[in-house]
């Protein structure tokens, strides 16, 4: 058989003819000088291809640093996907790190967009980067790998029906605070023990009693300890408003008004760092949670003035949380808007704040689509069919009350099938709407 290189073949054929001529030695060196030769056009193959591979990965990756620029994310990903592609037989390391930017591009899109497929492809990414991660070796690196994989699982987990995701959050944070100790990375490990707060407090939304509050309002105390106001001030800021939230869910399982009032403390001292102009965004965020927290103490309270601050403090949140930035954000503004317009409704005459309240759900239910977010879908659903059975009564209407037992109908459905404890409830909501309209017809 001839050769494609005319060198190599010449050498073959010399070794043919001194084997031809019994010359054994002489036939061995000369196919030994053809395999060296191949061998050696092969490497400097190998390293041009190696070599062009990677520089077509750079530019590839720089296509995805300007999509990413404009925040065309999932494009971007795609791009530092095919980056890690091309250098994967070559440089694994480098190839690592375009699959790190890729799955940052897709947690992202996710987090901020309500892309739960981006959300999924980022945690199998996060999961493959740390794979690669050798903890023996690079210790810290794999505790940050299993804190990013942690906060990946924990914002898919906050979506999703169930808590088999936030339970993986939870153990992610856990490891990651194996490596992440307080004497090692100070800052590193109050950042994680916030994120595992985080996810405590998710998971003890969902279930009954208070164990996991607990955990979650004593993870952010820890936090604190190496969050001082004076070293990190927006870092201590955030892990109040954390704080916070575990103080007010906490608040509304038990009795009374302290919880409810410290939250309300931690939300106002936050709010000395996240200011408006500083952090915009922050500043909305825990606008909105201490406007929760005023809802919460007006229904305890008479009268309502905490009712109306509410209401005031989640339009202010409505003024940085706009629908085109951060549209599940916005909508779970309007959603909260609407709760406190539903109970100002209940404790006024006249229907024009249960009005406000059932528009403020509708826009809501735009953004909080069934098939992205289905428990938030749900519950603004049943929360829309309590404030149509108010009005429903106090018009006499037929319209309100049906549609409040399709809007129960469509929470049981889904709140059922999540093991959700307001499915009873919407269960209930749908025997009162139909009782209000066959008390209708009893009475037309």
């Amino acid at each position: 058989m001839e050769s494609d290189d005319p060198d190599a073949q010449a050498l073959r054929e010399q070794a043919a003819a001194a084997l031809d001529e019994g010359a054994h030695d002489l036939a061995r060196a000369h196919l030994e000088a053809a395999r060296k030769l191949v061998r050696e056009k092969r490497e400097t193959l190998q390293q041009a291809l190696a070599a062009q591979s990677l520089e077509e990965a750079r530019l590839v990756a720089e296509q995805g640093d300007v999509e990413r620029a404009r925040l065309a994310l999932a494009e971007a990903a795609a791009l530092y996907e095919e980056a890690a592609a091309l250098t994967e037989g070559f440089d694994p390391a480098v190839a690592r790190g375009y699959l790190e930017r890729a799955a940052d591009s897709l947690y992202d899109l996710g987090r901020d967009k309500g892309d739960n497929a981006a959300l999924a492809r980022s945690i199998v990414l996060r999961g493959e980067f740390l794979a690669g991660t050798d903890r023996t070796t690079e210790p810290l690196d794999w505790a940050r790998a299993q804190m990013r994989l942690g906060s990946a699982l924990f914002s898919l987990g906050k979506r999703e029906p169930g808590v088999v995701r936030l339970e993986e959050a939870i153990a992610a944070f856990r490891l990651a605070l194996e490596e992440r100790t307080r004497d090692r990375v100070p800052l590193d490990w109050a950042l994680t023990q916030m994120n595992l707060g985080n996810a405590l407090r998710s998971l003890g939304e969902r279930e009954p009693g208070t164990a996991r509050l607990k955990e979650a309002v004593a993870a952010y105390r820890l936090a604190l300890e190496e969050r001082p106001r004076d070293r990190v001030p927006l870092d201590w800021a955030r892990t109040q408003v954390n704080l916070g939230n575990a103080l007010l869910t906490l608040g509304q399982r038990e009795p009374g008004t302290t919880r409810l009032e410290e939250a309300v403390a931690a939300y106002r001292l936050a709010l000395e760092e996240l200011t408006r102009d500083r952090v915009p965004l922050d500043w909305a965020l825990t606008q909105m949670n201490l406007g929760i927290a005023l809802q919460r103490l007006g229904e305890r309270e008479p009268g309502t003035a905490r009712l109306e601050e509410a209401v005031a403090v989640f339009r202010l949140a409505l003024e940085e949380r706009t629908r085109d930035r951060v549209p599940l954000d916005w909508a779970r503004t309007q959603v909260n808007l609407g709760n406190a317009l539903a109970i100002l409704g209940e404790r006024e005459p006249g229907t024009a704040r249960l009005e406000e309240a059932v528009a403020a759900f509708r826009l809501a239910l735009e953004e909080l689509a069934r098939e992205r977010v289905p428990l938030d879908w749900a519950i603004t659903r049943f929360n829309m069919g309590i404030v149509l059975i108010r009005l429903g009564e106090r018009r006499d209407a037929v319209k309100e009350f049906e549609e409040a037992h399709r809007a129960f109908q469509d929470a049981a459905d889904v709140l059922g099938a999540a093991g959700h404890p307001a499915a009873v409830q919407a269960a209930l909501g749908m025997k009162i709407a139909q009782e209000g309209l066959q008390a209708l017809a009893g009475h037309d």
